[in-house]
């Protein structure tokens, strides 16, 4: 598998403080739509996850209510790193405390994926628990621990059937 056909996964969870449809929460959710739409616009990215609402607020996430999940495909880590600290989504993050609970657990990993690889919330989870469960690797990583995709071992790239992935 060359670099080119591979393309970088991240999935980041946080658990609210508030219901999304508290007064607590109006600024986070007001920006949803123009953080999003910067996303979906940014050199780089791929694919985000997203329900019929065009955020993904209500795809449930490790069985619990009060959890939200973001994940999104993008070309790699520079382009994802190069969204993320920049512009609103830059001002969303300096806000997250007041918005969610600090966790002491791994929130957010990353993984190698095909190219054209939409992940699952079922795999995302199973990669943020093999996270927590053996630290950074090639089958699950963060920014600050990362595999590039020549080093990343052929195995990462195995999803488990009952995860209801395809590829």
């Amino acid at each position: 598998m060359t670099d080119a056909a591979l393309e970088l996964a991240q999935v980041n969870i946080a658990r609210l403080k508030f219901p999304l449809d508290s007064p607590e929460l109006k600024d986070f959710v007001d920006a949803l739509d123009p953080v999003n739409a910067d996303a979906d616009a940014a050199a780089g990215f791929v694919w985000r996850l997203q329900s019929e609402g065009g955020d993904a607020t209500d795809v449930p996430v490790f069985g619990d209510d009060w959890l939200i999940v973001n994940m999104s495909v993008w070309r790699d880590a520079d382009a994802l790193t190069a969204y993320m600290y920049q512009g609103r989504h830059r001002e969303m993050l300096a806000r997250r405390r007041e918005w969610f609970e600090r966790v002491r657990e791994a929130m957010s990993t990353l993984w190698w994926v095909p190219a054209g690889h939409r992940p699952t919330v079922a795999e995302a989870e199973a990669r943020l628990l093999h996270l927590r469960a053996h630290g950074p690797t090639p089958y699950a990583f963060t920014l600050r621990t990362s595999f590039p995709p020549q080093g990343a071992d052929p195995v990462a790239f195995t999803v488990p059937e009952e995860l209801g992935c395809s590829v």
